[in-house]
């Protein structure tokens, strides 16, 4: 099928009318599923094991997902006990959406229709789902987005994520590459498919093509029965499209030290050091991060992971004074009963400014989720966030006074027609209110989803 991209009335009907039949082609006509069916995509991981969150300086990394993904209620218990040789999993969801502010703007706004289709491919070997022993994982994240009367918008996104694992006795090292190439407003990641449109891109606050490469190299070494080292080597490069947006990467390394408390309690000490590069005329940076960790279960219904410590940040050829700020990860999981999730998360990390030259900012944004199953096929959720986003100067000359508060809130239900057929609705409402007025922006969404497991 061909969509031609015009703008008069006709070709809006015919780009209405594909969306209608493709959304009804993706819901019905699949009748057949894979019998190698896996679990959903899951990233968030503990915060002590080396496939942890480490408070770097990582400008793209969200939060741990605030609630499940609501086709994950059915796929996560197709995943086989025991690994097999090879998985493969096919998850496809389309969504309508009604947008009213579909450029983020503080005073044009443009509503629209847009229609997305976003297929999750998953091909594996080994512990794919577990991770707990050898694997290789590779997960594609295509997303289609046709706008019905603002046919310039219409996108095409890729997120590719490519993770292995390998244990060698007492050694176990893992490597991941993730590449996304995102056009539009917001920043999306694998875990980005619950909550669509919940993190946006706040620095730039507009619409705008850039790619992100994030890499990640991994180790854990028991040293006893008690302690164990953990080390990651992380990169990060930020590429905007636009010239007059500021591309930026980092380099970063830590090591930890580990010890089990208890079986439900280990904690750790280490430190992180990294180098930050930015395009002219900013500076570049080092900075080093002295921090604690920690993770405790205390109940198969309760699990909380926490990391915090302070980040000491210098500027290259520049007279500006040493920042020093706290940095910090967090994560709680509470499943009272089978059918209730409650999940929070937070985190502050220190970015650079793509569209602000000579500033950086620190960002501190806390996330929360609660989803309840009810009549055993419907599922209602409510998730929220708030960010605030305090910018200072990286050279002496540069005085700032931007300081941005976003907050998000999307209650959803959905239905679960089939074992591997889900239908629902949701509404999202995000707000930042910006001291530098043009940043701000506020934005309605309501959107229908359908989603199918093969």
């Amino acid at each position: 099928m061909i969509f031609r991209c015009t703008s008069d009335n006709s070709s809006r009907f015919e780009r209405f009318f594909a969306g209608v039949l493709a959304a009804i082609f993706l819901v019905v006509a699949p009748s057949l599923r894979a019998q190698e069916a896996i679990g959903t995509v899951d990233t968030s991981g503990t915060l002590i094991q080396p496939s942890g969150t480490n408070p770097t300086t990582d400008q793209t990394t969200t939060p741990v997902n605030p609630a499940p993904n609501f086709h994950s209620t059915d796929l996560r218990s197709q995943v086989s006990s025991e690994p097999r040789r090879f998985q493969y999993n096919l998850q496809i969801s389309v969504r309508g959406v009604y947008d009213d502010n579909i450029e983020l703007s503080h005073t044009d706004r443009v509503s629209d229709w847009y229609f997305s289709i976003e297929p999750v491919l998953t091909l594996g070997v080994g512990d794919i789902a577990g991770h707990e022993d050898n694997f290789l994982r590779l997960d594609y994240f295509p997303a289609f987005f046709l706008f019905l009367s603002n046919s310039e918008h219409d996108a095409f996104q890729q997120v590719i994520h490519v993770q292995g694992q390998h244990r060698f006795g007492r050694l176990t090292l893992g490597l991941s590459e993730e590449v996304a190439i995102l056009d539009g407003t917001d920043v999306r990641g694998l875990s980005d498919q619950t909550t669509p449109g919940s993190h946006p891109n706040l620095d730039v606050a507009g619409r705008t093509k850039f790619q992100t490469y994030r890499t990640r190299l991994d180790a854990s070494y028991d040293l006893s029965g008690k302690t164990f080292l953990t080390s990651e080597i992380n990169s990060l490069i930020t590429n905007y499209n636009s010239s007059s947006l500021f591309s930026s990467g980092d380099v970063s390394a830590n090591l930890f030290m580990n010890y089990h408390y208890s079986d439900k309690l280990v904690v750790g000490v280490g430190g992180t050091g990294g180098y930050n590069f930015v395009e002219d005329p900013n500076p570049n940076e080092t900075f080093e991060q002295a921090n604690m960790r920690l993770a405790y279960q205390a109940s198969g219904k309760l699990t909380f992971a926490a990391s915090g410590g302070v980040e000491f940040r210098q500027f290259e050829e520049s007279s500006r004074d040493m920042y020093i700020s706290p940095v910090f990860d967090l994560s709680v999981n509470y499943q009272p009963a089978d059918g209730t999730t409650f999940t929070l998360s937070g985190n502050r990390r220190n970015y650079n400014s793509a569209v602000l030259g000579g500033q950086d900012f620190a960002a501190t944004t806390i996330e929360a989720g609660v989803r309840q199953r009810f009549l055993q096929r419907f599922f209602v959720a409510v998730t929220g966030g708030y960010e605030n986003s305090d910018y200072f100067s990286t050279v002496s000359a540069v005085s700032t006074n931007r300081q941005d508060n976003y907050y998000f809130v999307q209650p959803s239900i959905d239905f679960s027609i089939t074992r591997f057929w889900t239908f629902g609705a949701y509404y999202l409402h995000r707000q930042n209110d910006s001291s530098s007025v043009s940043f701000s922006f506020d934005d309605n969404q309501v959107g229908f989803r359908s989603g199918l497991l093969f």
